[in-house]
């Protein structure tokens, strides 16, 4: 009557499914070429930043080797500078030792010829001081000049370093951005798997027996072992067969319903209880759930649910639900749980 009653339901709801998917192949599209213009920006922004880095080196270079070049040339001007100094001393000298000549000079004049001589010495020496002079000081000016144009470059060179960090911090905000577009993303495709998960147990709880012995738990549909398995065997008995191609029917529409960009498997846990395993067939607790869980996996595959949406795990006696060692705590502790969730 249930099975009757949900294959109506379905029959009922079933004009709005097509668009429904036609909504959800239209968002996953944006989806898509979202993450792909994501990919390609990133791309773009990580070569992009690269050839910034190898261009600051440059630079760095370079500021390096000119401030090497002006640390000399200040060295230089200052030796310029100290000769500079030396020499105005000895013109000062020279001067006032002239002064004085010119002085005695003009009290001697009357001695004649060998004064002019004197006189007519030391003026050139006088000439040969000032031309000196005039050349150290346009060594000075030379230095000057190629000082100012040094400073000009390296605010140039300041000027280019402050706009690739300006273009650095935009790329790092770019990224940060599409990052957080990335995560949205991310999260929504969790929450569309949550809501199939959600309708996938619904399902189950519909379709399948209502035995005390068949639980949902949190987010796990828990099938107790005595429903599926004779004691210590990992073959599925008529009645787990039974229970399992319900299953198998539940699995493959959700293969037909949940998109292929979500990326989601079924995970088959074995569990058993604390008793020591007594059979020649498995060697521990955790063979045998083990072996549980891949009896179930292979009996979905062959009833076509695919092999790629499926997990087998055994847990052994090592997750136990319920803690004691009464025969009822052993036989919840001895399950099959099924947990839909994302790869």
């Amino acid at each position: 009557m249930a099975l009757a009653l949900s294959r109506r339901r379905r029959n009922e709801d079933a004009p709005y499914w097509p668009g429904f998917v036609d909504a959800m192949a239209q968002l996953l599209l944006v989806i898509t070429f979202l993450l792909s213009v994501f990919m390609i920006a990133q791309f773009l922004l990580a070569r992009e930043i690269s050839g910034q880095d190898s261009a600051l080196g440059q630079l760095r270079s370079q500021i390096a080797e000119l401030t090497e070049l002006l640390a000399l040339e200040k060295g230089a001007k200052a030796d310029l500078e100290s000769q500079i100094l030396a020499m105005t001393d000895d013109i000062n000298a020279e001067k006032a030792k002239n002064a004085n000549l010119l002085a005695g000079l003009e009290a001697e004049s009357a001695k004649g010829l060998a004064a002019g001589s004197t006189i007519s010495g030391l003026q050139t020496s006088l000439d040969s001081e000032r031309k000196i002079s005039n050349e150290a000081l346009a060594k000075v000016e030379l230095l000057n000049q190629q000082i100012a144009a040094m400073r000009r470059q390296l605010q140039q060179l300041n000027a280019i370093l402050d706009a690739a960090e300006e273009r650095n911090k935009a790329s790092d905000a770019q990224i940060a951005d599409l990052g957080r577009r990335l995560n949205s993303a991310l999260a929504q495709k969790v929450q569309e798997l949550a809501k199939y998960r959600s309708e996938f147990f619904g399902r189950l709880r519909q379709i399948l027996s209502q035995r005390s012995d068949i639980l949902v738990v949190g987010d796990r549909f828990v099938f107790q072992a005595e429903v599926l398995f004779p004691k210590a065997k990992a073959e599925l008995n008529p009645a787990g067969q039974a229970e399992m191609q319900k299953l198998a029917s539940a699995l493959k529409q959700l293969e037909q319903e949940i998109p292929p960009d979500i990326a989601w498997v079924l995970r088959v846990d074995g569990h058993t209880d604390s008793d020591p395993i007594q059979s020649y067939e498995f060697k521990s607790n955790w063979e045998l759930s083990s072996a549980r869980a891949i009896t179930v996996v292979e009996f979905l595959v062959e009833q076509g649910v695919s092999p790629k949406h499926l997990v087998a795990a055994g847990f052994g006696e090592f997750q136990p639900i319920v803690f004691g060692e009464s025969e009822d705590a052993k036989s919840e502790n001895r399950r099959i749980e099924l947990k839909l969730t994302e790869r």
